[in-house]
């Protein structure tokens, strides 16, 4: 009997001891809720007071320490910091409590102190790899970087260099010493080069002044004379003198990339096809004149002899006024081509590009329509050449003054190249032919689809010519100022150059200052086509002198060193414009190709050996 009432007792004391223990717990938390809510709020007496009384309970110290430890360093109340944190060592030696300590005399400011006691806590744990990386990381969140670096590096001395390349690197990075993050992401490209393309595109985004890149490739260099059979850093060399825009050194690396690896001069046709999408003619000629040379009776080599076409055709249509006698020997070219190579693909790309030639440059239209219907009903060549060719046979009856064969044709590529680039590129050209026909809604309806477009060139055109339309019909709701430009354009479009003129000069004298800006762009690049290149440039300056805050100021800045540089051959000139433009237009989209024109003329990019 006896035992049984002091069972029952035992059971309510140990009831009622966890029933107290409970209401203590949510009393506490309820404490904690409050003592948070006073610190989010800045109400730092308030909060302070309140965390230092659930302090003195240990069950509270991980749901308040951060804030509790932040509070009184914020608060400068360093000796209660100190005290707080010796205790919290004293009673558990919690690893973090330690850096805490560290922490805290930086926050003080006694550097030589830190400085010596975070050696001899690295040094006591630098066994344990993953200590020192929680340390790296835990240093870190508290802008301790140069301390977040050391431990990292002793976690790399431990467990091998292998390990936390790109934490390291990110690092460096938070510092400011590019030097060290890009020799980290070089060490972790050659451990793993398949990520060649991830450093790459980190790159990219890290390195953005030249004289970065101008490091980076001094590197690479030392890194390829030291690692000989290492293609990663062979590859980069040629990547970053790409990212220069200096396509010459970049055909010269590929040149020796190639051989060194045999290749079969893949790379350097690689280069001659960028060097040319990039308007730099002279390098992809040179880039594919040596794939011609060294790869005879390869797809290469027909690769390379019709780029090689290409890159004359393109020198030819960018020299004004365009010499038609070159215009048929170029046309002459794309026969031979498609004749001795008749029983290969590639032929069929060469009547394509000679069908263009004989419309835009000859006035041959019935004959390039001939053509390119026979293409397209050709069943042996790709969807995306028979897409191509009907949107080029579209173009071909809009200069015809055909507006719904064009728009049929155009509409079927849209239909079956859906979501691809060609299909963006349709409906781009029928933004475009209602943009001429003056029909401003249809073509602003193609716009906003097009302004989502995957590529970025066929979206800036679309946003361009969608805010030209937004600009001229937000006043004048009808648009007849931007009918009478959109048609002058079409003039442009159709190579009717002396009509362009006379019309141009009609609506200059009718014209409302809205559009102006506009119609001096149009104007100048209708001269510069005619050949009358200081007329040209003094159209361009009137957008300079007349609208210096307008969108198109930085494009007639560099067209006029365009001019200067490729038509009227004044390098000087033409140095001194790209320079000028660099200081006043350094986010302009021209920047990168103003700076690349600007050291070549310079004498940067001369030919030097390669060093592979």
């Amino acid at each position: 009997m006896t035992f049984i009432l002091f069972f029952k007792y035992r059971i309510k004391y140990i009831i009622g001891l966890v029933l107290l223990c409970v209401s203590s717990y949510a009393q506490d938390q309820q404490e904690i809720r409050i003592a948070n809510d006073y610190y989010s709020r800045g109400e730092k007496e308030k909060a302070v007071e309140a965390y230092q009384q659930l302090a003195k309970n240990p069950l509270n110290i991980q749901a308040i320490h951060s804030n509790y430890f932040n509070l009184l360093m914020d608060m400068s109340r360093f000796k209660q910091a100190e005290d707080y944190i010796e205790r919290l060592i004293k009673r558990e030696s919690k690893f973090t409590y330690k850096l805490d300590l560290g922490i805290l005399m930086m926050k003080q400011g006694d550097q030589t102190k830190a400085d010596k006691y975070f050696k001899s806590l690295f040094k006591t744990n630098s066994d344990d790899v993953y200590r020192m990386k929680m340390t790296a990381d835990y240093l870190a969140s508290y802008n301790l970087l140069e301390f977040a670096t050391a431990a990292l590096i002793q976690a790399r001395a431990t467990g091998g260099n292998m390990l936390y390349n790109l934490e390291l690197a990110n690092l460096y990075r938070m510092q400011g010493k590019r030097d060290e993050m890009v020799n980290v992401y070089l060490d972790y490209v050659m451990q793993i080069p398949s990520n060649v393309s991830y450093v790459k595109n980190l790159l990219q985004v890290l390195l953005v002044k030249p004289e970065e890149l101008e490091t980076l490739e001094k590197v690479l260099y030392d890194r390829v004379q030291r690692n000989q059979e290492s293609e990663v850093f062979a590859d980069l060399l040629i990547w970053v003198n790409l990212q220069q825009k200096n396509f010459n050194g970049a055909f010269i690396q590929a040149r020796a990339f190639d051989k060194r690896f045999k290749k079969e001069q893949s790379k350097t046709l690689e280069i001659g096809q960028i060097a040319l999408n990039n308007q730099d003619y002279e390098s992809a000629i040179k880039s594919f004149a040596f794939v011609i040379k060294e790869m005879p009776n390869t797809q290469n080599f027909l690769t390379a002899h019709l780029g090689i076409i290409k890159a004359r055709e393109s020198k030819v249509k960018k020299s004004f006024p365009v010499n038609r006698d070159s215009v048929r020997y170029l046309i002459t070219e794309y026969r031979n081509f498609e004749k001795k190579y008749a029983d290969q693909s590639i032929s069929n790309e060469a009547d394509l590009n000679a069908a263009m030639l004989h419309a835009y440059y000859l006035n041959e239209l019935d004959s390039a329509v001939s053509d390119l219907s026979k293409l397209i009903a050709n069943q042996k060549i790709s969807i995306q050449l028979r897409s191509q060719a009907k949107i080029n046979l579209g173009d071909i009856y809009l200069l015809k003054n055909e507006p719904w064969e064009a728009t049929l044709l155009y509409s079927q590529v849209e239909k079956t190249q859906h979501e691809a680039p060609l299909g963006y590129e349709a409906k781009l050209r029928n933004a475009k032919l209602w943009y001429f026909n003056g029909e401003f809604k249809l073509a602003q309806e193609h716009l906003d689809i097009l302004k989502q477009a995957t590529t970025r060139e066929i979206a800036n055109d679309a946003i361009d010519l969608s805010m030209r339309i937004k600009e001229n019909t937000t006043f004048d709701t009808t648009g007849a100022a931007l009918k009478e430009f959109s048609s002058i354009e079409l003039l442009i479009h159709q190579n009717k150059l002396n009509e362009a003129v006379k019309k141009l000069d009609d609506f200059k004298s009718e014209t409302t200052p809205g559009i102006l800006d506009d119609v001096y762009w149009l104007e100048a690049n209708l001269l510069m086509k005619l050949g009358k290149f200081q007329e040209s440039i003094a159209k361009l300056q009137k957008i300079l002198n007349e609208f210096p805050d307008d969108i198109l100021v930085d494009d007639a800045y560099f067209l006029q060193g365009d001019i200067y540089e490729n038509q009227l051959k004044d390098k000087e000139k033409a140095k001194e414009i790209y320079r000028e433009f660099l200081t006043k237009f350094p986010g302009s989209v021209y920047a990168a190709e103003a700076r690349k024109r600007y050291r070549v003329l310079r004498g940067d990019f001369t030919e030097a050996p390669n060093q592979m």
